[in-house]
């Protein structure tokens, strides 16, 4: 499919992700680490900054859809339309780039580090605030999703993952703290303490403890991902005003702003630069882990720092 983007982007020009629409749920899909990129040996499924620049490419471009659809809706509600993130690669993401983020640390950019942090909170605060108000967003986890990654799947409303898949902040490592909305959006899941707790131990937590402790919210055997986003998307179809008045409650009782996530951040861009050479070289260390492309073993022995 060639979606039409904004300013004549086109979906043949996005190097990083795979989009498509499925009219028949008004659903918008987006796959990160497209195989073409991934097919690049220097590739790596993390939130690199032409990544960040296609989700947002992309966010532009479901809200038209989303507008689309409620133009053309009948009756009292328009259809729920759905936003469903997954990945094309063995994981899902890997987080925050982090031989950009050692590049800007040893040389003292506090503005280079502030600004891709920005981006990163701009697209953690849109898909969470759904895009557009008659949006439901799902993140598809099909493998592993680690710091960052795991904040995209949080800010999502709906995670639905297959087993096996392993998920945390391994941030602590290299002595930051997830900074671009973890804090923010786990608290409401589990509450400040336990979320303070998985912000703080670096472990990796299979997709079964995170079904058990309400954060994700249908797990599924392997290959299964893509069948349960479908029926999660027909069942909200056939009760789309409850779930949007739903929505209207979760943001009212736990509303999440952007200055929130904006303050927490620039304490992490903080924090980032009083990192020393141990640290750093530890960043690099696991860059030079993912250019190995680990399987599922091998990641989460990467994330314990081993």
């Amino acid at each position: 499919m060639n979606v039409e983007l904004l300013h004549g982007t086109t979906a043949t020009d996005l190097a990083t992700i795979r989009i498509s629409h499925d009219p028949s749920n008004a659903s918008h899909w987006c796959h990160m680490h497209a195989s073409e990129a991934f097919r690049d040996a220097s590739y790596r499924p993390c939130f690199s900054p032409r990544l960040l620049r296609e989700l947002r490419l992309f966010a532009r471009e479901a809200i038209e859809g989303c507008e689309a659809t409620v133009a053309a809706a009948t009756g009292p509600a328009p259809p729920l339309s759905h936003i469903v993130i997954g990945s094309d690669a063995h994981v899902f993401n890997l987080g925050g780039d982090l031989e950009l983020f050692a590049r800007l640390i040893r040389e003292r950019d506090r503005d280079g580090l502030l600004r891709y942090a920005t981006e990163c909170v701009d697209s953690i605060h849109l898909l969470h605030t759904r895009l557009h108000p008659t949006a439901h967003t799902i993140a598809l986890v099909e493998g592993d999703a680690l710091g960052g990654g795991f904040e995209l799947a949080l800010a999502c409303q709906t995670i639905v993952a297959e087993r096996g898949v392993q998920m945390g902040f391994p941030e602590v490592l290299f002595g930051l703290f997830p900074g671009m909305g973890a804090y923010s959006l786990l608290s409401p899941r589990i509450g400040p303490k336990r979320a303070e707790a998985m912000m703080l131990d670096g472990l990796m937590y299979s997709s079964e403890q995170l079904h058990e402790m309400g954060i994700v919210d249908v797990l599924v055997e392997r290959g299964e991902g893509v069948r349960a986003v479908n029926e999660v998307i027909r069942q909200n179809r056939r009760i789309a005003a409850a779930r949007l008045a739903l929505h209207r409650v979760r943001d009212t009782v736990n509303p999440v702003s952007h200055g929130e996530l904006m303050d927490v951040t620039r304490i992490w861009v903080d924090t980032a630069l009083q990192l020393g050479d141990r640290q750093l070289r530890m960043m690099e260390r696991l860059v030079r882990a993912q250019l190995q492309r680990p399987g599922p073993a091998e990641a989460t022995a990467l994330a314990r720092g081993h």
